[in-house]
């Protein structure tokens, strides 16, 4: 497998162009978008169950595979279906549930990013990767660059910090900076960007990064060529609004491959109240974000049990981005309270038989509404996103070890400061 099997394209221009190994944007274009992987494969064929994420490799921007991965999991749902009157409920489950035949040692779908995102071609070879994360993107990045040898740079608010759990004790390649308490995501960010603009780093993309949509893309395609048919709504919680971009992207594929149906599903995403950037400019019908004031933030954030939907600067405006995607796909972005997060979780709990992710509870918080309240048909085609599962009961089994800070800046610091702290914390040859 090679670079080969794809190309990239502008979802401005339409601009069609090679992928040099690293490209987050198209080259000499002013206005910023969003690119896109251009498969050669226009039709999915899956590969062996024990490739894991890369059975999907047609669909991947990648030119290898790397040890350890899982692919996500569907399955049709009883007990959550029948409660809620739906005929047609599947579950697509990313996390720790070795009864299903998933065992995500970070028990996150952000694995389908870090997997995919650390196979594609890197020319960076005596370079760091940056990657900033409320918590379960830096967990997974960390997993896999550790147990892959693959230098990495994480930054996290220092107030996350304990999602930063592993099994066993992370190889030296992996270093964590933060940001210290009372920080949020946004701060984060700033670190990263700051550290990127240095010699010895380049950072991950976020969002830009085809190979993190792609990756998380794959959950639609467990979910369609489970049930074989585009499903009619799709259900996730959002902190940036990447893993419902990747779903329409997904789709898009799948009606182009000709076998699944020719419709886009309603994208029914999420936020946590009272945290909800994203669904504010949306009802305000504004492809900019409002106006925010950075303290308000940071207490809003604060509040809400799902810490890792938390995005202040989402991918929300750019062409290609969130707001695109839900006018061309439909759907609405909906709330949910802490509380009806938490009984969410307990419900899916006793119906379904795992633990799951506050961000996940949200997602199922905002299927119950939606069904009581009659706003999705009984019969639909429906497919919930389950981001994160199966925490609890891996951390019963195992000893556990948390990375720590090697250095922790004030919220921001000086960027001079910054970059002399940063100099030479690989030691690179």
């Amino acid at each position: 497998m090679g670079k080969t099997h794809y190309k990239l394209r502008s979802i401005l221009s339409n601009e069609i162009f090679e992928d040099k190994g690293w490209m987050l944007d198209t080259p000499n274009q002013q206005t910023p978008s969003l690119i896109r992987a251009e498969y050669e494969q226009k039709q999915l064929h899956l590969k062996d169950e024990d490739l894991g994420i890369y059975k999907f490799s047609d669909w991947l921007p990648i030119c290898k595979t790397l040890k350890g991965s899982s692919a996500p999991i569907t399955y049709k749902s009883e007990g959550l279906a029948k409660e809620l009157g739906l005929s047609n409920l599947y579950i697509t489950f990313s996390g720790y549930w070795p009864e299903k035949g998933i065992q995500m040692k970070t028990c996150s779908f952000k694995e389908t990013e870090a997997y995919t995102v650390c196979a594609r071609m890197n020319p960076h070879k005596d370079k760091v990767l940056v990657v900033a994360s409320a918590g379960n993107t830096a967990r997974a990045f960390a997993q896999v660059c550790s147990d892959n040898h693959i230098q990495l740079l994480l930054c996290v608010p220092e107030d996350n910090l304990d999602a930063l759990w592993f099994d066993a004790p992370l190889n030296n390649c992996v270093k964590l900076i933060s940001s210290r308490s009372g920080s949020d995501y946004f701060d984060a960010i700033h670190l990263s960007n700051i550290a990127a603009g240095m010699d010895e780093y380049y950072p991950e993309g976020g969002a830009k990064n085809v190979a993190r949509r792609d990756g998380m893309g794959t959950t639609i395609l467990s979910a369609t060529t489970f049930i074989g048919r585009i499903p009619d709504y799709y259900f996730q919680a959002i902190g940036s609004g990447t893993g419902a971009i990747a779903a329409w992207e997904a789709n898009l594929r799948l009606i182009e491959d000709g076998r699944f149906g020719n419709h886009k599903m309603k994208l029914m995403v999420s936020q946590n109240a009272p945290f909800t950037p994203i669904h504010d400019a949306w009802k305000a019908d504004s492809r900019a974000m409002l106006p925010l004031d950075d303290d308000l933030a940071r207490k809003q954030v604060e509040e809400i049990e799902a810490k890792v939907l938390s995005n202040r600067k989402p991918p929300y405006p750019i062409i290609g981005g969130l707001y695109d995607a839900m006018k061309d796909a439909g759907g609405d972005i909906l709330l949910a309270t802490n509380e009806e997060g938490r009984n969410a979780a307990k419900l899916f709990q006793e119906l379904e038989g795992n633990d799951i992710h506050p961000a996940a509870a949200i997602a199922v918080a905002t299927l119950i509404n939606s069904a009581k309240n009659n706003e999705i048909e009984k019969d639909a085609v429906i497919m919930l996103n389950i981001t994160g599962g199966g925490e609890e009961r891996f951390k019963a089994e195992r000893d556990l070890f948390y990375l720590k800070p090697v250095l922790v800046f004030d919220i921001n610091p000086d960027e001079l400061a910054v970059k002399k702290a940063l100099e030479g914390l690989f030691k690179l040859k």
